[in-house]
């Protein structure tokens, strides 16, 4: 019994091993040397606890010239985010609604609100965490929305014209994968660039807050259009592998974008060369290329074991990226710099 209790306190203490290797190597990324503590259940305790009106309405009143902190306001704790669970849970509530419409008085009506609320439960509620984790608050509900909105459908627009202009081959193959990746990561990343320029934003949170709003509305209007050619099955199964899909790969494009281009300093060209954007704009095209891929080894196809693998590789970064995040808000407050 011992033996195999000393067994498994080894085998645990070499994935702890590993997992710190792997935040230690994506913390040197964004320029700090140690490795990064991941606390799930802290992160999201404040899920479990009761909140009242107030609380969310203060959340959602954040962004005008009135209720933007400054800088010595900004609080460098430990992010809670909350108030996306409860979105998730009302549009959950809504869908099981009107799939039962569907099934049980087999309403056909009932389907394209199916499609629409199927589509955005996971990507709109994962853009209000981010938006929840965005501690310098500085970024308004409509400014989020309209990059919701506006900035899904144009870099599914970007993305349609680098079809045009790569071959992408059958998708599934590992250099076709790859190219799919590339297109589609670059395609929301031109977006992003863009909005990150327009709303002059300059701390790491703003950027993961902006990738992943683009990154949501992607993947929203991509279910539903994939939904409408194959069927309510592509629903179900797109639904909940958002959580670790297009909103997740752009918030690390977007992070990234602001550790490459400069504090005030607009979005350039040469942003996109340095080695701080690079690595994980690259990252994002492995973890989308890796999605695609139909690995030649069948366990990985088991019970999603790729699909899995994948998302929580996605969520280790965004991890890294919160710990970046809140670590400059230190280091600015200790540097007294006035936002």
């Amino acid at each position: 019994m011992t033996q195999n209790l000393s067994e498994e306190q080894l085998k645990k203490k070499r994935r702890e091993n590993l997992l710190d290797d792997a935040t230690k190597e994506l913390n040197e990324w964004t320029g700090d040397d140690t490795a990064v503590e991941i606390h799930v259940f802290r992160m999201f305790s404040e899920v479990f606890k009761r909140h009242n009106k107030d609380d969310a309405d203060a959340l959602f009143i954040v962004g005008t010239k009135t209720t933007t902190p400054s800088l010595s306001e900004v609080s460098s704790a430990p992010v809670k985010p909350w108030v996306f669970s409860r979105v998730l849970a009302l549009l959950g509530l809504s869908f099981a609604l009107l799939t039962m419409l569907f099934l049980v008085f087999h309403s056909n009506k009932a389907v394209p609100g199916m499609v629409f609320i199927g589509s955005l439960a996971v990507p709109f509620s994962l853009a209000i965490m981010f938006f929840e984790i965005n501690v310098y608050k500085n970024i308004s509900v409509f400014q989020a929305t309209e990059v919701f909105l506006i900035g899904g459908i144009a870099s599914l627009i970007a993305t349609m014209v680098l079809y045009q202009l790569i071959p992408s081959g059958n998708g599934v193959d590992l250099v076709s994968a790859l190219t799919i990746g590339f297109i589609e990561e670059t395609g929301k990343l031109l977006i992003i660039g863009y909005f990150i320029n327009s709303f002059r934003v300059n701390y790491i949170f703003n950027g993961m807050l902006i990738g992943a709003c683009v990154g949501a509305g992607f993947a929203v209007f991509e279910t539903s259009g994939y939904t409408g050619e194959f069927g309510l099955v592509t629903l179900f199964v797109r639904s909940w592998q958002a959580i670790g899909t297009h909103t997740i790969w752009s918030a690390l494009i977007g992070a990234a974008i602001i550790l490459a281009k400069g504090r005030h300093k607009p979005v350039q060209g040469k942003t996109m060369v340095r080695p701080k954007f690079l690595r994980f704009y690259v990252l994002a095209v492995l973890l989308h290329a890796g999605w695609d891929w139909q690995a030649p080894t069948p366990l990985l196809a088991d019970f999603d074991i790729q699909k899995w693998l994948i998302i929580i590789a996605g969520w280790i970064a965004i991890f890294v990226l919160i710990d970046a995040g809140l670590r400059e808000v230190r280091t600015l407050q200790g540097q007294h710099i006035i936002n």
